[in-house]
């Protein structure tokens, strides 16, 4: 099989883990500033895209060159092998951005590139004037960074936080690909009580779930790859099926999500039921303040409303404040919670173990962690 220059995305701040997710699969890599670049064959492009986490899409790069002017932005696009992706029919729209380059209008640029490839089939398959392009989707884009063109065939579609089992969300949701990203900081493991106080649509569970059950995360959906004509379709089905045999259906989670808002609840349930795991998750409807608990070394995730998604910045403070005094008794337990909130610890009245800087979308948040006891070693047993 052929093998190919791959890039995963991801947001800032977490490409480390789309790295280590990668090397886990097997898969040599290196981390760049909202990347890990890699190289693989169909396979490969077909697993990341099924399994990774915590990565925003599967980029092919069909091209690398340095440009100044448009000429020579036109001729290096013209010069690739495009024929060997697209076939005549192709439906193939070009984004593209641009960054400290010569070449900074976007639009010019993006006009430019589908013109360069135009007329590159255009002369392979001997048609001219306009391509049809009536057949499967294969979105473009064009990067320009400090005068390096980077070009990219994107193999996923719509992002891989779209998992394919949120019917609906809360009013301020975070994507399935960074909620999983904040599981993977904490200390949880799937033998431990998993507990989010303020769960809304159910992301941090479900999340956890899927992790604790071994399932790929893409599994309910298709990717654009998949429709391509010279994708294997043999392999698909090969891929899946492995990915089947992976899944650890009958493993106990303990795993629950609370929230004040019962329509929250009913939705967060629907959305466990289509993923598959309306069994592996408690959800209740219950006021933060109410959390009990006899059970020892859990986590709490939580994602609590802050000042830019709630517009109430003295109901959130009330409700940090609550946090801090109803969770200092579970000395065993680790919480982490997130906010954009950077005064957080004020009003939950103790300092984090430590700090983390995330993004959710372009809004600068933080991951504040608590750590609790660890789990004391168990002696080894005598042979």
């Amino acid at each position: 099989m052929e093998e190919y220059k791959l890039v995963a995305t991801a947001a800032s701040g977490i490409e480390a883990l789309v790295g280590k997710e990668l090397r886990d699969l097997g898969i040599d890599c290196q981390v760049e500033n909202g990347k890990a670049l890699f190289k693989g064959d169909m396979r490969t492009i077909l697993t990341t895209n099924l399994w990774l986490r915590t990565a925003d899409k599967i980029k092919i790069i069909v091209g690398e060159f340095e440009a100044k002017t448009f000429e020579d932005l036109f001729e290096q696009t013209k010069a690739l092998p495009w024929e060997k992706f697209l076939p005549m029919d192709a439906e193939f729209p070009v984004s593209g951005k641009s960054i400290k380059s010569t070449l900074y209008s976007v639009p010019d640029c993006q006009a430019i590139t589908k013109k360069a490839i135009v007329s590159r089939l255009s002369e392979y398959y001997s048609r001219y004037g306009r391509l049809p392009e009536s057949g499967a989707l294969y979105p473009i884009e064009v990067a320009i960074l400090k005068d390096k063109v980077t070009l990219t065939l994107n193999t996923t579609g719509p992002s891989l936080f779209k998992r394919g089992y949120r019917l609906e969300k809360g009013g301020a949701p975070l994507k399935e690909n960074m909620a999983a990203a904040i599981i993977s900081l904490t200390n949880w493991r799937k033998d431990r009580p998993f507990y989010d106080p303020v769960c809304g649509s159910g992301t941090f569970c479900i999340e956890a779930a899927m992790i604790g059950r071994n399932l790929a995360p893409g599994f309910n959906r298709e990717f654009l790859i998949e429709t391509w004509s010279w994708f294997d379709k043999e392999l698909s089905k090969t891929v899946r099926a492995e990915a089947e045999e992976k899944a650890d259906y009958d493993i106990e989670l303990d795993i629950m999500g609370t929230d004040l808002d019962p329509k929250m609840i009913a939705i967060a349930q629907a959305n466990a039921e289509e993923a598959g795991l309306g069994d592996a998750i408690t959800f209740k409807q219950m006021n933060l303040i109410d959390f009990t608990t006899t059970k020892e070394y859990g986590v709490i995730v939580a994602n609590p409303p802050y000042g830019e998604r709630l517009g109430d910045e003295e109901g959130v403070q009330r409700l940090y404040k609550q946090m801090g005094k109803i969770y200092k008794p579970l000395d065993t337990w680790s919480k982490y919670i997130l906010t954009s909130d950077l005064s957080f610890e004020t009003h939950y009245g103790s300092k984090a173990t430590k700090k983390r800087k995330l993004y959710n979308g372009s809004l600068r948040t933080d991951l504040f962690q608590y750590w609790g006891k660890r789990l004391p070693r168990q002696p080894r047993k005598e042979d």
